[in-house]
């Protein structure tokens, strides 16, 4: 991963001539989407002490001055939903005029992986039901989506990389499908305009998405907000010199966006090119275990191999294993194959070498190119190995590889480093490991400067990086929305979240707990929690069906923030009494409850006073449950859907599944 994020914020001066210097967020932009009937705000940087008017084709208008630190801030009056409108933006002796602007309801949808995952997926394996046709069928110009770009910072940060467009197949296909289907619920149930501000990240914790001030009351954290504010000059001086390289943009990610680029490869995979002074790496790993470290970006790895004599007159087979994330291969200077596409890192990469490129001593070289996460030819030792076509002999490529890294990506550019003088090995060294999933960065990068625009409310789907913390996931996730909420100052604004779906995180992970997490967070003020154990993957983290996790996230704000007579929620525990040889179960939202079977198993689990669970007979009274098993005189707690990958069984007439929970409170 990266090793600091470098956000450059930039002058947006539209349908003007440029004479005051000042500097716009970019969250104000043609097609954007104001709050209704409130009063949103407007802010910059310019000269200090120049005037700021702001005129809306709506009719209102707001006024200011530049504060001496540059700063301002102005707030102006919306109407009920609807637009085109205008909005004329002056500073000093400056204009900006914002066009097709429309006055509706803004959501902002963050988190991890699930709400990032696009609408055409990730393939060949993460794959959105259906996708394709929603795509083609997904103009609607009343919805607008605004996706800020991937940084992160260790300092709040002014500007975000992004832009709000219309809903239509071309912008929607890199879009999160979730806050799509949320939001495509709302505009077709509400019929207004709807905005969209998408800002998440896979893979990473909750804590990334705080700020120091709130977090830093969570005594696990003090430590590592010690060493980033000590490590700040270290960061500085990094950022300096990372700017100081050649660029290579890319402009919007997309699947194609990663072919044909050139880090220096016909140097770098020629015979004639001297590596003697590259370092070396035991392969296959990851990167980040190595002393590379945190880092997003391109390296080169080089290998010189002795082919036997019997084999030079054979077409021969080479194979890396998995490669995080893409790669180009090379042998002997010629490209042999190469992965160019995302969403391919967990395929092995298997080659043919033809004869005609053999020689007493082959040099391979891979590069490799990692976008988000992990980086590397990671696979199992047995999968890294040449040998003939048809053969079962061949040789082990594990072991010693010369590597480069030659670029670093970070805010959708590469950074290129020397590959003569190497100087990425002379970099300026930061005493700490930063990436994403450094707590704060992600609420500096890609938080802080979305604050204060005017939202209706928020959404959120994460969780799965905390999977080994539930315990402290219980203080943090409220601890995070009190943060948002707090910032925002515009009171306890709805925030309703995803309940991690059932996966095999392996047998030192339980999730359960973290699901219990989540659900505890229903206490706090104005939230709603989906539960997608009915609709989730246990052999894969990223569930297709993102359809209906858009639809019942809406459901909770069509419910509850807009008082539409929808169901909402599936039957969540109440409460619990023994009765003799049984115990009763009461839950809310629990109208005709329904129990299925689960593989030949209704996911209930009830004790005794020994605390061993065993399967539970569940009978339906009217609202209740009635839990007993023959062998336990004195039950004294049930537990349900308790596991990484137990399935929904619970539902309530509306087809809404139950939460799993438990009446204990015991460790294990």
């Amino acid at each position: 991963m990266n090793l600091i994020a470098v956000i450059f914020s930039f002058l947006t001066l539209i349908n003007s001539t440029e004479k005051t210097t000042m500097e716009i967020p970019s969250i104000f932009s043609d097609n954007m989407v104001l709050q209704q009937n409130s009063t949103a705000s407007f802010w910059g940087k310019a000269e200090p002490r120049i005037k700021v008017n702001i005129n809306a084709s709506w009719g209102e208008s707001a006024t200011t001055n530049v504060n001496d630190d540059g700063s301002w801030l102005a707030k102006i009056k919306t109407p009920s939903a609807g637009g085109p409108f205008e909005v004329n933006l002056t500073v000093g002796d400056s204009t900006i005029i914002y066009k097709n602007i429309l006055i509706g309801e803004v959501w902002l949808c963050s988190g991890q992986s699930n709400m990032e995952m696009p609408l055409q997926g990730w393939p060949p394996n993460d794959l959105i039901l259906n996708s394709q046709e929603e795509i083609k069928n997904s103009s609607n110009s009343n919805i607008r989506l605004f996706s800020v770009s991937r940084a992160y910072s260790v300092e709040k940060e002014f500007n975000v990389d992004g832009k709000w467009e219309e809903c239509n197949p071309q912008t929607i296909a890199s879009f999160s499908a979730t806050a799509y289907f949320f939001g495509k619920r709302l505009q077709e149930k509400l019929n207004i305009p709807i905005g969209l501000i998408h800002s998440s990240w896979g893979g990473t914790p909750a804590e990334s998405w705080t700020s120091n001030e709130y977090l830093e009351s969570i005594d696990d954290f003090k430590p590592i907000l010690a060493d980033i504010e000590n490590s700040k000059g270290d960061i500085q001086k990094y950022k300096v010199w990372l700017s100081d390289h050649p660029v290579i943009n890319i402009d919007k990610p997309l699947e194609t966006s990663w072919e044909n680029l050139d880090f220096n490869d016909e140097k770098c995979s020629s015979t004639n090119f001297k590596d003697s002074m590259w370092r070396e790496v035991d392969l296959p790993r990851l990167w980040e275990t190595s002393e590379v470290g945190n880092f997003d970006g391109v390296i080169w790895f080089r290998k010189k191999i002795e082919i036997p004599e019997s084999w030079r007159d054979q077409n021969l087979v080479i194979e890396l294993g998995p490669i995080d994330d893409m790669d180009r291969t090379y042998v002997n200077g010629v490209l042999i194959g190469a992965h160019e596409k995302s969403g391919f890192w967990r395929n092995d990469r298997i080659y043919n070498i033809p004869k005609e490129l053999l020689s007493k001593e082959i040099l391979i070289a891979v590069r490799v190119l990692d976008n988000q996460g992990g980086g590397g030819l990671y696979g199992d030792i047995e999968k890294l190995k040449i040998h003939p076509t048809n053969s079962d002999e061949s040789i082990s490529l594990s072991g010693k590889w010369k590597y480069l890294p030659v670029a670093e990506y970070h805010g959708q550019k590469f950074y290129a480093f020397d590959i003569d003088k190497m100087d990425y090995y002379s970099r300026p060294l930061i005493k700490i490991s930063l990436s994403a999933n450094t707590p704060t960065t992600l609420f500096n990068a890609m938080i802080n400067p979305l604050v204060p625009y005017s939202i209706g409310g928020a959404i959120w789907y994460q969780g799965e990086s905390n999977t080994g913390r539930s315990e402290q996931y219980t203080t943090l996730f409220p601890l995070m929305i009190k943060n948002w909420r707090e910032v925002w100052g515009l009171g306890d604004f709805p925030f309703y979240y995803v309940q991690i779906a059932p996966y095999n995180y392996g047998s030192e992970t339980h999730s359960e707990f973290l699901r219990e997490s989540q659900l505890k967070s229903l206490s706090v003020q104005n939230t709603g929690m989906v539960v997608t154990l009915d609709i989730g993957n246990p052999v894969n983290i990223h569930p297709s069906n993102k359809q209906d996790v858009g639809k019942r996230l809406a459901d909770w704000a069509l419910a509850k923030t807009y008082n539409k007579n929808v169901p909402y929620s599936g039957p969540l525990y109440k409460s619990m009494k023994v009765e003799k040889d049984k115990i009763v179960i009461s839950f809310d939202h629990c109208d005709e409850l329904v129990v299925k079977q689960s593989e030949d198993n209704n996911n209930f689990l009830i004790a005794g006073t020994d605390s061993v669970f065993k399967n539970a007979e569940v009978k339906i009274d009217n609202d209740q449950l009635i839990l007993f098993n023959p062998e336990i005189k004195n039950p004294i707690a049930v537990r349900y859907a308790w596991s990484n990958t137990a399935t929904a069984t619970l539902f309530n007439k509306e087809g809404l599944p139950a939460s799993s929970f438990r009446t204990d409170n015991w460790e294990k």
